[in-house]
């Protein structure tokens, strides 16, 4: 026996007692795709539920590498640090998909070897010159089909003249199996051809078996990822997933029609019940992802007010002239800045290049103002100024020029269903008001101006990935030592 037969023995059984439980072939298939399908319920809620985190990360993950673009190793870096973050395992839900496929093939052995695999029946008595191969010669039994079925043809024989002989006389594992279901004879295999012999539908139902098999599986690809939508995708993980909507029906279907009409029934009953399960999982763990979400945001919001907070306090004491650079950097520390530094050199060659090849080929990249552009994600405030605390001299200035350039890229950008451009009075003060606005309350102005800062973190050049990346370990450099 190979390592398959041991494998496939157990699901032999079980096909065999749920066809002796009700008697029918097609119903013991549905049946075993059901038990198959509760046992691997709890591996497939938490691939779904790994799927459905994935999704939820899609437009971090995507904002990060917009931010790292031609820095693979940054990238990396801050990608695993989101997954750690949010517990996240991107290769579970893999790997939990994985497992229906040795089912089926221990399936398709079993429907294939019905008499040894599902009951048992010595190989001996079937070689040549055996006793129930000699009795089924001496009944008229031959077979033209190929040695691969020849004992899915021998039970069908032996069901078919279960009245004419006691079978069990030879061996009392031999059992008898309605292989008929719906009209249909479930040990036959589809033709493409199905009109030859007439068109009956015997025929008619054993070749639309691949079809309906082939639709049911693009179906539940198409709802699976339409509860689990992967938004904010790289464009070739989206192409890539349109390729796997399309081979795996044509895989099913190239399967069915070379195989017993069996095993298409049973890719039915599969697909059915995976829709059913994508479609309630959907419902449960949705409200668990929102509140997940919340949860999400809720601590985005509390590390930029801490990152805020400690930019804040560093220009601060910055001005006041207490701060000066740590000399006893560790060297472990002073080879990972490098290794920053040089990577990020690297990014801004490979944007160079890119920049340089779009101008070549003559597109344009639009001026977009550092003030807020519609309802960009992380938009900065409408008044945003770049160097307002390098340059405070020019910053009133600067600012009701900002103000003016944000609102006049709106009025030229309108975009629908975006409140904060529309609402906002901020969006439609002049020039002139902001000044005003300025001139009365200039320490008010700052800590607005500070608060709309902090809504994207990542564009303040000066506190970027170096400083944040020390901040789990231990304080800014220019933080250690202090006045």
């Amino acid at each position: 026996m190979s390592l398959w037969d041991y494998i496939a023995k157990p699901f032999g059984w079980l096909l065999l007692t749920l066809n002796n439980l009700v008697g029918n072939y097609g119903v013991a298939v549905f049946l075993f795709a059901l038990v198959v399908k509760l046992i691997l319920l709890p591996f497939q809620m938490k691939s779904k539920k790994s799927m459905m985190r994935m999704s939820a990360l899609q437009p971090q993950i995507a904002e990060l590498q917009k931010r790292h673009e031609g820095n693979p190793r940054k990238l990396q870096e801050e990608t695993s640090k989101l997954y750690k973050e949010e517990h996240v395992n991107p290769m579970s839900g893999c790997l939990w998909s994985l497992i229906p496929f040795p089912i089926l093939l221990a399936l398709y052995r079993a429907i294939r070897f019905p008499l040894t695999t599902m009951m048992g029946v010595s190989s001996d008595l079937l070689a040549e010159g055996g006793a129930l191969a000699t009795k089924l010669a001496d009944m008229g039994f031959s077979s033209t089909a190929n040695a691969a079925y020849i004992q899915l043809q021998q039970s069908q024989f032996i069901s078919n003249h279960w009245a004419d002989f006691d079978f069990t006389t030879i061996s009392e594992k031999i059992q008898f199996i309605n292989y008929k279901f719906l009209g249909l004879n479930l040990g036959d295999m589809p033709k493409l051809k199905f009109w030859e012999n007439g068109l009956t539908w015997a025929a008619i139902g054993l070749f639309l078996i691949p079809i309906i098999s082939a639709a049911l599986s693009y179906l539940q690809m198409h709802i699976s990822q339409k509860t689990t939508p992967t938004a904010g995708g790289a464009e070739q993980t989206q192409q890539q997933m349109k390729t796997m909507n399309l081979m795996m029906p044509l895989v099913s279907l190239y399967i069915c029609f070379i195989m017993p009409a069996a095993l298409g029934i049973y890719w039915i009953f599969t697909s059915l019940l995976g829709i059913i399960q994508d479609v309630i999982l959907n419902k449960v763990y949705g409200k668990q992802m929102e509140l997940e979400k919340a949860a999400r945001e809720e601590r985005q919001r509390a590390r930029e007010a801490e990152f805020e907070r400690k930019r804040q306090e560093t220009e601060r004491l910055r001005a006041e002239g207490k701060t000066q650079e740590n000399t006893n950097t560790s060297k472990k520390k002073q080879q990972a800045r490098q290794r920053a530094e040089m990577d990020e050199l690297r990014a801004a060659a490979v944007r160079e290049e890119k920049a340089a090849k779009r101008a070549a080929q003559g597109i344009e990249e639009e001026k977009i103002p550092d003030s807020q552009v519609g309802s960009r994600r992380y938009a900065r405030g409408r008044a945003y100024v770049a160097d307002r605390f390098t340059n405070p001299a020019g910053a009133e200035e600067a600012t009701a020029a900002a103000a003016e350039e944000s609102a006049a890229w709106s009025a030229e950008h309108p975009v629908e269903e975006a409140p904060e451009t529309v609402t906002e009075p901020a969006a439609e003060e002049s020039a002139a008001e902001v000044q005003n606005a300025f001139d009365a309350a200039p320490e008010e102005t700052e800590e607005v101006e500070a608060d709309e800062e902090a809504e994207e973190p990542e564009d303040v050049e000066d506190y970027d990935d170096a400083d944040e990346a020390e901040d789990a370990d231990e304080p800014d450099d220019e933080d250690d030592e202090r006045g």
